[in-house]
C-alpha cells in the first residue's frame, strides 16, 4: 500500500510544529529582530485587512515654577496610532516534488522542514520587501545613514568607524540596537579585515557571528546595486519587527488533495501573518487586494512614521566596499 500526504499530515499537529520550525530556522527570529506575541497573534487573525494600534504620545513641554499666585497652565497627552498590514499568503506543492524526501523514517518531518524552510525565506524576503518601502517614506530620513555619494572612498565605505556613525543616528538610544543584516558580500568584506568575530551563545552549538559586538545577520536579499557598488545593511533592535501569526475564523491552514487519475498528491499551505515595523504605520495608500504584495510593501507611500525615530529601533546605512 502507498503511503499518501494525507496519510502522514495531521493539519492540527502539522501547522503548529512548521511555525515553530519557521522560526526555529529563521535568523529574523533567532536573533530577536522579531518577536511573536499573543496580541499579534490575535491581531494577525482579525477579519481585516490591517489593525489598528492607538498609542499615547510622550508628555511635551516646560515646567513651570510654583507661584502662590499664578496657576499651572495645564498640557494635554496627543494621541495617535499605529497600523500593521496582515500579510495573506499561500502555496502549495506536488507530493512528486516532495517524493525524495518520503523514503525516509518520518515523512512529516521531511514534509514539514521543507516547507518550514520555505516559509522562513520567504518571512525574510517580505521583511526585506517592508524595510525598502519603508526606509523610502520620506518620514523615515532621519534613521538613514548614507554615505555612498562621499567622493573619498574611506568615507564612502563600511567600516568600524562608519558603522559607529550610522548607529549614532539613534543617539542616546543607540545602545538598544543589536543585530546587523548585511548582504553577504558586505559580510566578506568585513571579514577581510578581521572585522567579523564569533561569539559561543550560551545555548546551542553553532558560534554567532558578530560585528562590533552586535549579530551578523546575512541575508542576499538586502538592497545592492552591483553596477554603483552600493549596499544596503540593516540595524535592528530586539522587538523592532512585531510578528504575529493568525488563525481567522473559516481559515483552512493546511489541506491536502489527490488527483488519483494523475497519481499526484498535493499540500496546500496558507499563512495569515504580521511583520510589522513598530511605530510605521502602513496606509494601503497602493494596494490593490486584500493583501499587499511584496512589491507593493516597497511602495514608499504605504509607510508613515507615527513614532518618535528613537523610538523605531531600526536604522538604515547605505555604503560601498573597498574592491
Amino acid at each position: 500500500m502507498t503511503t499518501k500526504i494525507a496519510d502522514v499530515i495531521v493539519p492540527e499537529v502539522f501547522q503548529p510544529y512548521v511555525i515553530q520550525r519557521t522560526m526555529e530556522l529563521s535568523a529574523l527570529f533567532e536573533s530577536g529582530i522579531a518577536q511573536r506575541t499573543e496580541e499579534f497573534d490575535r491581531l494577525a487573525s482579525s477579519a481585516a485587512r490591517t489593525v489598528q494600534m492607538p498609542f499615547w504620545g510622550d508628555l511635551t513641554g516646560e515646567d513651570e515654577v510654583l507661584s502662590d499666585s499664578d496657576a499651572l497652565t495645564p498640557g494635554k497627552i496627543q494621541a495617535d496610532k499605529d497600523e500593521a498590514v496582515i500579510l495573506r499568503r499561500g502555496r502549495a506543492w506536488a507530493a512528486n516534488d516532495l517524493a525524495a524526501n518520503l523514503a525516509g523514517d518520518d515523512p512529516l518531518r521531511a514534509i514539514a522542514d521543507l516547507v518550514a524552510a520555505y516559509w522562513a525565506r520567504r518571512y525574510q524576503a517580505a521583511l526585506i520587501a517592508t524595510l525598502e518601502g519603508v526606509f523610502a517614506s520620506p518620514s523615515m530620513a532621519t534613521n538613514v545613514h548614507d554615505i555612498s555619494g562621499e567622493e573619498d572612498t574611506s568615507k564612502a565605505t563600511v567600516s568600524a568607524k562608519t558603522a559607529i556613525d550610522a548607529a549614532q543616528r539613534l543617539g542616546d538610544a543607540k545602545e538598544q540596537l543589536t543585530a546587523w543584516v548585511m548582504h553577504s558580500a558586505v559580510n566578506a568584506y568585513l571579514a577581510k579585515q578581521d572585522l567579523i568575530e564569533f561569539v559561543k551563545p550560551s545555548t546551542g552549538t553553532v558560534d554567532v557571528p558578530t560585528f562590533l559586538g552586535k549579530r551578523v545577520i546575512v541575508d542576499d536579499g538586502v538592497p545592492h546595486d552591483p553596477a554603483t557598488g552600493v549596499f544596503t545593511t540593516y540595524l535592528f533592535g530586539p522587538g523592532a519587527v512585531a510578528y504575529g501569526e493568525g488563525n481567522p475564523t473559516g481559515f483552512v491552514p493546511v489541506e491536502t488533495d489527490r488527483d488519483s487519475l494523475a497519481g499526484e498528491d498535493y499540500i496546500i499551505h496558507r499563512r495569515t501573518f504580521i511583520l510589522h515595523p513598530r511605530g510605521v504605520r502602513f496606509t494601503s495608500a497602493s494596494v490593490a487586494g486584500v493583501s499587499p504584495t511584496n512589491d507593493e510593501l516597497r511602495k514608499p507611500e504605504n509607510w508613515q512614521r507615527v513614532y518618535e525615530p528613537k523610538a523605531i529601533r531600526i536604522v538604515k546605512f547605505v555604503h560601498k566596499i573597498d574592491a
